[in-house]
């Protein structure tokens, strides 16, 4: 089996290419390095040792992507390509819009065109908006608080109607919570160019000293702490989910939706604490005020991928910092510090 990999450089991608080079896949992989660096890949080949394949192409440059398909015949593709920060989206909306859908329109018809029909889609639990309850499932309503959210909605929308126009397409939509840790020899992880966006890497660069305190963004959410609720997840998990649901899926026509999460929420300071615990480090914080976009609670049932895939997320929180703090500290200043 041959799968092209998009962002496959980044932070889930790479994970992801760890565990389908592992699984005997061959992987070529695409990366345009606007949040991610050549040296994850290298490092993949040698955390699996086995070789893929690897083309500098951003999904928005036609042309490159349609030559890539003229030389490998490939089976399926996994898409990780997009921007992904929810703050960042709220202020430059128009450049998510275009890179993230434009990207995947460009994407599926270079697809079409070469009569590759099975796509594993990156999506995310922004799709569920502000939920009416939790844990979420499958079939809740699906909307979006923010640009990031909606680009995610929007993708699976499209999707979904390139499947009832053409009903060979095989469409399978992974809708993950909050991905944390890192694979366990240290060697590859969460590595945002610039300051973090999201929790983990954040609290990691404080524990490392790379930045002075973490920003709590509200203390005033209708959680017992005040602070937001996520489902975080160990990213092996994550990527498991993906060579799982290809495994399972490959030729099946359809469009196939699954929650990849914990089933447990956890608070912004229960992280703190978590990962203060794992690391033997103080983690300075300051509360501020809440960010645009963000809701107080979010966490999956993910029951639908358990009977349907076999698939269920097997690290805690413990494995998830302590993961973590091993690749920060193994690596203080990112990919490119050893």
């Amino acid at each position: 089996m041959k799968i092209l990999v998009t962002g496959a450089a980044g932070y889930i991608g790479s994970h992801t290419c760890v565990e389908l080079l592992e699984n005997d896949i061959e992987v070529v992989g695409i990366d345009n390095f606007s949040n991610s660096c050549q040296e994850s890949l290298r490092r993949v080949q040698e955390i699996t040792h086995k070789s893929l394949i690897f083309h500098r192409i951003d999904t928005l440059d036609r042309i490159r992507l349609d030559k890539i398909f003229d030389n490998y015949q490939f089976d399926a593709v996994v898409h990780f390509a997009g921007l992904k920060a929810v703050g960042e989206s709220v202020k430059i909306p128009l450049k998510y819009y275009h890179n993230n859908i434009t990207g995947t329109v460009n994407l599926c018809e270079v697809m079409s065109q070469h009569n590759v029909r099975t796509i594993i889609f990156s999506s995310s639990a922004t799709v569920y908006g502000e939920p009416h309850k939790v844990p979420i499932t499958e079939d809740f309503p699906t909307t979006a608080v923010n640009p990031y959210g909606r680009t995610k909605l929007f993708i699976e929308e499209i999707l979904k109607d390139l499947h009832a126009s053409d009903n060979r397409w095989n469409v399978i939509l992974l809708r993950y919570f909050n991905p944390v840790g890192a694979h366990a020899s240290g060697r590859i992880g969460e590595d945002p160019k610039g300051i973090p966006n999201n929790l983990m890497p954040y609290i990691s660069r404080v524990a490392v000293g790379q930045l002075d305190e973490l920003p709590v963004f509200g203390d005033d959410y209708p959680t017992p702490d005040g602070t937001g609720i996520r489902d975080y997840i160990h990213v092996m998990d994550l990527a498991a989910g993906h060579v799982i649901a290809l495994q399972k899926l490959i030729g099946k026509s359809g469009v196939h939706i699954y929650n990849l999460g914990t089933g447990q929420g956890y608070s912004v300071m229960e992280m703190i604490t978590a990962f203060e615990k794992a690391s033997g480090k103080k983690i300075k914080y300051k509360i501020t005020a809440r960010r645009p976009g963000d809701i107080a609670i979010c966490y999956a049932d993910a029951t639908k991928a358990q009977q349907e895939l076999g698939w269920q997320a097997r690290r805690g929180i413990e494995e998830m910092c302590t993961d973590t703090w091993r690749w920060q500290s193994m690596n203080p200043s990112g990919m490119q510090s050893n």
